[in-house]
């Protein structure tokens, strides 16, 4: 038999109080991300008959401005030649693939200019981002639309900010080294600048690579992983990118583009201040100083998301891995809020600053404290024989019906838009992850990012920022490829 805690009756009230408070935090959030939902599901439909047919792409090909892919990469010599080969295989007509090896210790710049016959090349550096020394620049005859920048690590939003100096053309596209992207992504996100002269910033959607497989930087079939831990991210990655960031984007809300793949105007970002070095999540920081400052000089701006699915990303498989990229999430989402306090509650601020700013803070930033003191007293309620059935179903239903809920929701929307995966036993294995992901995995995650904002009250000491390491398999990858197979795409013209 299981003893009761005994408690007064001061600390009975409290403890009920703060009960049905978590209740009202469970059942907003919610509330807010199924309004989300609906606004996601009329600007999918909406997307569908504006964009998915292929000849407006073809059709806008002459007038699509030329973009600098810029690929900062530390120690990933696994991956790196996948990348670049995708890059390659782009459907578009102009186009620079700008690699920036940040002092990687592994074998990454011997893999990169051994695969692409790069060479060192005299080129001029303009300086115009401060940035850690550069060492070499590299080029290559085989491959022209390839150059690579060896220089002294100094971390991402460093080697970033080199790119930057170093890029050629007027929008630059950042990827990280361990992404697929399909041949129409560079079109896709490169839309809305064509669309909308105030475009600053566009991201596109990211999905898990982890289960598929990928032939000479070429996605060759689309599969889910048996893996639990990348199957339940696959779900959280739909939920997160098909209604979590689409929702926001026709408000001019959008306060994240995601660092895997983003387009931005060079100029802008410039006058910005380039990226921040003692951030670690220096991608977010960038969307959210951009509204500040857009806003701060009443300049009419916009910062898009497109909905297509065009970038493909390893996921974490291994706890130690998926703790260490949350609780880093966690701490660049505090950084860039914290950060940018100002643009909360601007005069003219707008949708952005007066609700979701504020939004991000409470929900995002400090809701994962709120989702774990909210478990936390149901446990201890109950063990003090306080919690009635009736509340112990309503907890039930605000912290883990309603998630399930809109899990399912996302799965939806991707059936009903992209159809990426079609097969009666894909869809079971989703189906099955929706509901899971609720029940442990997204309560183990909250920890997680718990753990991520006292990483962020820690930093608040240091002076300088590091990569993020996470352990890649690559288990995606054909091991039958060849890097022969280059030589038919060696101008940068998709097959």
């Amino acid at each position: 038999m299981i003893n009761t805690i005994v408690l007064s009756e001061g600390t009975k009230n409290l403890l009920e109080g703060l009960q049905w408070a978590f209740f009202a935090y469970f059942l907003c959030i919610n509330a807010v991300y199924l309004v989300l939902n609906f606004i996601s599901m009329a600007g999918i439909l909406r997307y569908t008959r504006e964009h998915i047919a292929k000849f407006r792409i073809r059709n806008f090909a002459s007038y699509q401005p030329p973009v600098t892919l810029l690929v900062p990469a530390y120690n990933e010599e696994k991956t790196i030649v996948s990348t670049v080969n995708s890059l390659l295989r782009l459907g578009y007509p102009e186009f620079e693939i700008l690699i920036v090896n940040d002092g990687s210790t592994d074998d990454t710049l011997k893999v990169v200019t051994e695969a692409f016959g790069l060479s060192e090349f005299p080129e001029a550096y303009r300086d115009r981002l401060k940035t850690q020394p550069v060492k070499r620049i590299y080029a290559s005859q085989a491959f022209p639309r390839v150059r690579l920048l060896d220089k002294v690590n100094g971390g991402k939003a460093d080697a970033l900010n080199a790119g930057i100096n170093a890029a050629r053309y007027p929008l630059f596209c950042v990827t990280d080294a361990d992404c697929i992207l399909q041949p129409d992504s560079l079109s896709r996100v490169v839309q809305p600048f064509l669309e909308d002269a105030r475009t600053i910033a566009s991201g596109g959607v990211i999905r898990v690579v982890n289960g598929c497989k990928v032939r000479n930087g070429m996605l060759a079939d689309v599969e889910l992983s048996n893996r639990p831990l990348p199957l339940m991210q696959t779900v959280e990655y739909l939920r997160a990118f098909l209604f979590g960031r689409l929702g926001w984007s026709p408000m001019n809300a959008l306060l994240i583009i995601s660092g895997a793949f983003g387009m931005f105007h060079k100029e802008r970002v410039i006058a910005a201040g380039g990226y921040r070095k003692k951030l670690v999540g220096e991608d977010m920081e960038m969307v959210v100083r951009m509204h500040d400052q857009m806003r701060k000089e009443r300049r009419p701006y916009r910062i898009t998301f497109v909905p297509d699915p065009i970038c493909w990303t390893e996921v974490p498989e291994d706890l130690r891995t998926l703790y260490n990229q949350r609780a880093r999430w966690q701490q660049g989402l505090a950084e860039s809020l914290f950060g940018n306090w100002r643009l909360m509650f601007r005069r003219k601020g707008g949708i952005v600053g007066w609700v979701a700013y504020p939004f991000m803070m409470l929900f995002e930033c400090i809701g994962p404290i709120i989702e774990i003191l909210g478990y936390a007293s149901v446990v201890v309620l109950w063990l003090a024989g306080l919690l009635s059935v009736q509340a112990f179903f309503v907890f039930l239903f605000a912290a883990i019906g309603l998630g399930m809920l809109l899990s399912l929701n996302a799965m939806v929307l991707e059936e009903l838009s992209f159809h990426l995966y079609p097969r009666p036993g894909q869809q079971v294995k989703l189906f099955f992850a929706a509901i899971l992901e609720n029940l442990g995995y997204r309560q183990m995650v909250s920890m997680f990012r718990v753990f991520g904002l006292f990483r962020w009250l820690g930093s608040l000491w240091r002076t300088r920022s590091t990569w993020g390491h996470m352990r890649r398999h690559a288990r995606w990858q054909d091991s039958s490829a060849s890097t022969d197979d280059n030589k038919s795409i060696s101008q940068g013209i998709s097959p």
